[in-house]
């Protein structure tokens, strides 16, 4: 690769090294599942649990609208000006500084900025689908804010999800929007064979949301930051249930492989950073898991796959 291709592919995907933002990684996570736990609690259910996801934004991410009695709000995240505003159709408005702050702070000012604009919402108060949760109001622990690489960190989203838009096109099946989800902290898309699956209840302790959320058979890819057990940034993929054989399928890019402890198809994220073209190597990963996954599954390619119009 050209040295000022490089320079340019490094300076639009910038460097995200988990082991110098863990730590407001942590903390973002924890105060965007405050926030998604309201959500969650007032929003109607919708398939695979779609309803409480999060949606990448020009600034930073949004709730959306949400229903509360006879007036709707929504909460944004600004990682641009590092704020967060809470509106709702009646005009109010509150807005809190995005800073270094514990947990346990933030949880108690997002309320007190409900409560100004008469929203009242009961929340389960422990976090979701992490290590050793704290209950929110308890959690003094996890108080980091670098500003900087939560902007990079916004602004690897915001192209990720233009590709995965790009990447949903041609597909004709039912097929979820691009969003991000709260409780594993990664921005997805998925797409559904039409198979539904066997009721399961046997998930493990706090994870049996998962029997609405994995109740069809489904490929789902996006872009996640890593934690503790994979601390990298990668693009992923999988199909649910794994179907045989898939451990040795063709993962397309030669940065790309199988992980065998996740269970899915990992591009790392560093390795996009050097390539010729970023994009062009998301998309090949993407395509080519797609395409493997679903022939190991049986899926109907030619019915499911459709022409994107040409617009004039």
């Amino acid at each position: 690769m050209p040295a000022a291709q490089e320079r340019t592919a490094r300076a639009v995907w910038r460097a995200l090294p988990y082991e110098e933002w863990q730590d407001t990684r942590a903390t973002l996570h924890l105060w965007m599942q405050i926030v998604g736990k309201v959500k969650l609690k007032l929003s109607p259910f919708l398939n695979q649990w779609w309803e409480v996801a999060l949606e990448v934004t020009p600034r930073g991410m949004t709730t959306g609208r949400i229903p509360y009695q006879d007036k709707a709000f929504a909460v944004d995240f600004d990682f641009l000006a590092h704020t967060l505003a809470l509106t709702t159709n009646k005009g109010q408005e509150q807005h809190l500084l995005l800073r270094p702050c514990s947990v346990a702070q933030f949880y108690q000012e997002f309320l007190s900025a409900l409560a100004a604009l008469d929203i009242h919402v009961t929340i389960t108060p422990v976090p979701s689908e992490v290590a050793h949760p704290i209950p929110f109001a308890e959690d003094t622990q996890h108080a980091s804010y670098d500003s900087g690489y939560v902007t990079q960190w916004w602004q690897i989203q915001l192209r990720s999800s233009l590709i995965l838009d790009r990447f949903r096109t041609n597909f004709r099946g039912k097929s979820s929007p691009v969003q991000f989800f709260w409780g594993s902290f990664d921005l997805n898309t998925t797409r559904f064979s039409g198979k539904r699956l066997p009721d399961r209840t046997d998930w493990p302790k706090g994870y049996s949301f998962m029997r609405y959320a994995e109740n069809e058979e489904n490929f789902t890819c996006g872009f996640w930051p890593g934690d503790e057990r994979f601390p990298h940034a990668a693009f992923y993929s999988y199909l649910y249930p794994a179907p045989a054989g898939c451990e040795t399928i063709d993962t397309g890019p030669a940065s790309s492989y199988f992980h065998t402890e996740l269970r899915e198809c990992i591009l790392p994220y560093a390795e996009v950073r050097r390539a010729q073209d970023p994009e062009g190597e998301i998309l090949d990963f993407l395509e080519t898991t797609y395409r493997q996954y679903a022939g190991l599954a049986g899926w109907d390619l030619e019915s499911l796959t459709g022409l994107v119009p040409v617009l004039a």
